[in-house]
């Protein structure tokens, strides 16, 4: 690979192998910002990473100082130039993320005036002379003082075809659970790069005019994670816990009256159509304004101050595009890996002392009479196995269509008279209150929209009837760590690649960051249970022995009645 060359932005110099940082003037001397370039050895592109486009945002702000100490510039290939404040005297006086001088918002007005407000000049400056310098951009942001939002990326999505691939190639490095396509060309810094022919990525992080260690550093993180991407840096890319989902058509709902807000929801929080996300009210609590889902979707950030402006940001949330969301395709793919080895698990465990004392665990629940029983992602039969075993009529189904093969096997082999079927946990095909009971095994740790399922759930339980939920915690732990247990265990057969990409899928599910199974009772009480127990002692009388069979994540009950 050849020599880099001396890089040159105005009168700002750095040569090859060099790290240099200081201020540069641009504006014809207006605005002075602090800078910093590594200016690799060896020949390669230029990456522009700008943050405080926002004077308020603090997360980008810290992320590019912290960018700025800790690139190694013996790993650099090509040249990356920091600017760590832009709109710096806003920064400084405090102002907001408007400009000081003209109240202007930055990121709303390229590609900005030569001769117009201070935010227009200042537009206008970094077009022509730190654009013209860069191959590919990343924009550092945060939630300003007002802001409540989940962590997410924007990319380039009016541009030319392969500026476009290449932005969302960039945004899919990111430790977020979102990506979202932005729909406009101008007005926005990265949207305007693009234009120009800058593959550009915009990164929110952080809320309400805060910062913290960590969210500086999962910034830096996704930053290093694109460089490396584009060949800019000699690194691995760092271990992500989400790998985003694609978010389109965006709603940023504005209030059409000043009052009180009052949100509903929280960003990150999926949401249904026609669900209230809020209230406006006014000093008397009287409501003058309600807002509403206009379609499935989820939510990207929200006023989170208690006063909205008229004409002001209340809400914002997307669609997950179905097209990108390719979830349930790899739950799928990934047990279908383990159909063999489930099998031949659940086969020796209906032939254990633990099914007799999961039958103990399950039978205190269920009436002496005949039951029209649902096992949901059963599976390879186990549940569905045991019931029929003790008279009732179950049905066992399951997303993965091996599996049900697995189970059809095995309820041969052991003579038993049950059915099974192919069939979504999420999206049941059953008549409402179809069955006397439902029960699940180790199955909502596995769900994209684990509410929607306990909704389908208790759609098909009949009145009085009751649920049976027995899973874990799963998010806290990393499946990939098998040191907890005993040699002959199943995962230990598995191999590292396929409990690693079981840990990759769980990351993508939101029920991983959630706390369980308090999230589980709310949920079960927003659908409006009857009766609901926890029991969080089920592995202490299921796991006696740390066999084969042994499960290290305590396992806890969910049992719901269905009101009548």
């Amino acid at each position: 690979m050849e020599r880099n060359k001396t890089f040159c932005l105005g009168d700002f110099q750095v040569e090859p192998g060099e790290k240099k940082s200081g201020y540069i003037l641009i504006g014809n001397g207006e605005f002075e910002l602090p800078i910093t370039v590594l200016n690799g050895k060896k020949s390669g592109k230029t990456v522009l990473i700008t943050a405080g486009i926002h004077g308020a945002e603090y997360v980008g702000i810290q992320s590019s100082i912290e960018l700025a100490e800790h690139l190694k510039i013996e790993k650099i290939v090509g040249t990356i130039v920091i600017i760590k404040v832009v709109n710096r005297q806003a920064f400084e006086m405090r102002s907001g993320s408007e400009g000081f001088e003209d109240g202007v918002n930055l990121n709303r007005v390229f590609p900005g005036k030569e001769t117009g407000s201070q935010m227009e000049r200042l537009a206008y400056a970094i077009e022509k002379e730190l654009f013209p310098c860069a191959d590919f951009y990343i924009d550092l942001h945060s939630g300003d003082s007002y802001e409540q939002l989940t962590p997410y990326i924007y990319y380039a999505g009016i541009a030319e075809t392969d500026v476009v691939e290449i932005s969302r190639k960039m945004a899919e490095q990111a430790d977020v659970p979102y990506m979202v396509r932005s729909s406009v060309a101008k007005g926005g810094c990265y949207n305007y790069a693009a234009c120009l022919g800058i593959p550009s990525v915009l990164i929110e992080r952080g809320q309400m005019g805060g910062w913290t260690k960590e969210e500086a550093h999962s910034t830096r993180r996704d930053v290093r994670n694109i460089l490396c991407c584009l060949g800019g840096y000699l690194g691995q890319k760092d271990y992500r816990n989400y790998y985003p989902l694609e978010v389109t058509d965006v709603s940023y709902q504005a209030a059409t009256k000043m009052g009180m807000w009052y949100p509903y929801k929280k960003p990150g929080e999926m949401i249904r159509q026609g669900e209230v996300l809020g209230v406006v009210k006014d000093y008397e609590g009287r409501v003058l304004e309600v807002s509403r889902a206009e379609y499935d979707g989820v939510i990207l950030y929200q006023t989170g101050s208690l006063q909205v402006k008229e004409g002001g940001p209340m809400i914002a949330y997307g669609k997950i595009s179905k097209e990108s969301d390719d979830r349930k395709q790899k739950i799928t793919e990934y047990w279908t890996k383990r159909s063999d080895s489930f099998q031949e698990q659940r086969r020796a465990e209906l032939h254990d002392d633990i099914a007799q004392r999961w039958l103990k665990e399950i039978l205190q629940y269920v009436p002496k009479k005949k039951l029209k029983i649902l096992d949901v992602g059963c599976g390879s039969g186990f549940f569905t196995i045991l019931m029929a075993q003790q008279g009732h009529e179950v049905i066992g189904v399951d997303l993965t269509a091996d599996m049900i093969t697995r189970a059809k096997e095995l309820a041969a082999e052991e003579k038993a008279d049950c059915t099974f079927q192919v069939m979504d946990a999420e999206n049941l095909e059953f008549a409402d209150e179809a069955f006397d009971m439902v029960i699940s095994r180790n199955l909502t740790w596995t769900l994209p929209d684990a509410e929607r399922a306990y909704s389908e759930w208790l759609r098909v339980l009949k009145k009085g009837g009751c649920l049976l939920n027995f899973d874990a915690n799963y998010g806290i732990s990393d499946c990939s760590d098998t040191s907890q247990l005993p040699q002959n265990h199943a995962h230990n057969q598995l191999g590292f690649e396929l409990l690693q990409e079981c840990e990759e899928i769980k990351r993508q599910l939101p029920i991983s960051s959630y706390q369980r199974p308090a999230w589980d009772v709310g949920a079960l009480g927003k659908l409006g249970a009857a009766e609901l127990k926890i029991d969080f002692h089920v592995s202490q009388r299921i796991y006696i022995e740390k066999d084969e069979f042994y499960n290290p994540d305590p396992l806890f009950m969910i049992y719901v009645r269905k009101g009548e």
